[in-house]
């Protein structure tokens, strides 16, 4: 069983593993566990992929994602190969996870649980929207209960498959999951802030709060109730850490490897992946982990990309601006900050609509060195500050003019705030940085989650032109961040499972 590490029984095939990013790895190490042989082709030196690092004039940077949450699906990766978190990477729940600043003056922390929150709703906000807030954690709880077992952790092989969980969908209805989210929060509760809080998360999967589903929510019961931790390290201790278990497991890791292409036989099914020297290393299956536009475009050449790639709706894209500063932090800053405009839906209207920056934007500021003192020299911070913009396909930017002045208004915007802005070192990520890594429309978020990309109507993880060819990563099912790109990769295991009975 995928998940679970069980005796080396049953057919035992050779299995390629194109990217050592987080649903690669999750992918080898649920195939180990199930008797394959693995090998992983990374392109880079580290494993990682988007969840890479950059070291600089003695900073480190994460350069890929900030906020681990759902602990228990990584547990389950390094469960396969007989191993648990614990044995190669230490965590630290952050409290808060958040630190909320308003453009009014007032700040809100986002804490870890149940209790926790609701004593910060009550003194911050008032008894009533702490009361709401019991309802509303109900409500997410149900949500998840429902929506992780039953439509994010499955393969489905057509819209159909929706029939075959008629109770589940019609609870699903019933809990108002096909709603929007937006609204889902703020009737719940008076206090504005807090319709912010508990709906940001929709910018994940790539929706304004008043357009994105309520099954949405789920990300915010990851974020609210299961907490957001921090690796000892940083966030590329993750990537490193499965990719030790994954090694002792007996994967085989390819480093320095480039992939140009899936090997295929005269009828269709994959044979193995070929490199950029024209070596091809064989297989029965081939996990490819590429964005899925760029796997089609480059490895692929000969099929047709599905339908939903070639017209489908992306996320919005993001600027990412990584400082390495000399000084201290505001008093009230933490580990994880967000710094809302007074603009909210015009905000988004502006990034999904009209195709420009946003004019009152929200930032979202991490400063990793708080927790981890090695990211940083002594009296210095490492800062990741992420301002969303459009992607390449909505906006028509010239961001070789845009990215220098849109720097200026986040600099300013730092220094309002009371941030250290001596600047040692930095990096500035544009989406055409994004288009250059090989993501389309110049986004690291992939498809949006719009209704008709959403599901069993993402694009499936297999292609059944290609026998053996398997997909993981944001752009196929179930979707874009950590919890779902660890199921992502344990959903293509299962589909290598079923190649063999």
């Amino acid at each position: 069983m995928i998940g679970r590490r069980r005796p080396k029984s049953g057919p035992r095939r050779r299995v390629v593993v194109v990217g050592a990013g987080l649903s690669g790895l999750a992918a080898a190490m649920h195939l180990a566990g199930a008797g394959h042989r693995v090998t992983v082709l990374e392109r880079e030196d580290v494993p990682g992929g988007r969840n890479g690092t950059l070291e600089r004039d003695g900073f480190r940077f994460d350069t890929g994602p900030t906020v681990l949450t759902m602990v228990p699906l990584l547990e389950e990766a390094f469960a396969a190969v007989g191993s648990t978190v614990a044995d190669h990477l230490s965590l630290k729940l952050l409290d808060p996870a958040y630190h909320a600043f308003f453009a009014d003056g007032s700040t809100l922390n986002v804490r870890p649980g149940h209790e926790l929150m609701r004593a910060e709703i009550a003194a911050e906000c008032g008894t009533r929207d702490a009361a709401a807030f019991d309802d509303f954690v109900a409500w997410l709880t149900k949500l998840n209960d429902v929506e992780v077992p039953n439509f994010i952790d499955v393969n489905f092989d057509s819209p159909l498959g929706l029939l075959r969980r008629p109770m589940a969908a019609a609870r699903l209805v019933g809990l108002g999951g096909f709603g929007r989210l937006g609204p889902a929060v703020s009737r719940r509760f008076q206090d504005e802030r807090l319709h912010r809080v508990f709906s940001f998360q929709a910018m994940y999967a790539g929706m304004a709060p008043a357009r994105a589903l309520a099954i949405y929510a789920v990300i915010t019961y990851m974020d609210s109730i299961e907490g957001v931790w921090f690796p000892e390290g940083g966030m590329h201790a993750v990537p490193r850490a499965m990719a030790e278990a994954a090694t002792a497991a007996g994967v085989e890791f390819r480093y320095g490897s480039t992939v140009a292409g899936v090997e295929r036989a005269a009828d269709g099914s994959v044979t193995g992946a070929r490199l950029v020297d024209g070596s091809v290393v064989t297989g029965d299956a081939v996990v490819v982990t590429a964005d899925l536009p760029t796997a089609y475009e480059r490895l692929l050449p000969d099929l047709a990309p599905p339908r939903v790639l070639r017209r489908g709706s992306y996320s919005p894209s993001a600027l990412v601006w990584h400082l390495g500063v000399r000084g201290e932090l505001p008093e009230r800053a933490g580990h994880h900050n967000i710094h809302f405009g007074r603009a909210w839906d015009d905000a988004f209207t502006d990034l999904l609509d009209r195709g420009r920056p946003m004019q009152d934007p929200s930032r979202f500021v991490a400063v990793p060195s708080v927790d981890d003192t090695t990211a940083a020299p002594k009296g210095h911070h490492t800062l990741y500050v992420l301002e969303p913009v459009p992607n390449l396909h909505v906006g028509r930017i010239d961001w070789e003019r845009e990215a220098p002045q849109l720097r200026e208004r986040m600099l300013r915007t730092l220094q309002e705030a009371g941030y250290p802005v001596d600047i040692v070192t930095e990096d500035l990520v544009t989406p055409v940085d994004w288009e250059r890594q090989g993501m389309a429309a110049g986004t690291p978020f992939a498809l949006a989650h719009t209704f008709p990309q959403t599901g069993p109507f993402r694009p499936r993880n297999v292609d059944k032109r290609a026998p053996g060819l398997v997909f993981a990563g944001s752009g196929t099912t179930p979707g874009v961040g950590i919890p779902m790109v660890l199921i992502s990769g344990k959903l293509a295991a299962r589909r290598v499972e079923e190649m063999s009975r």
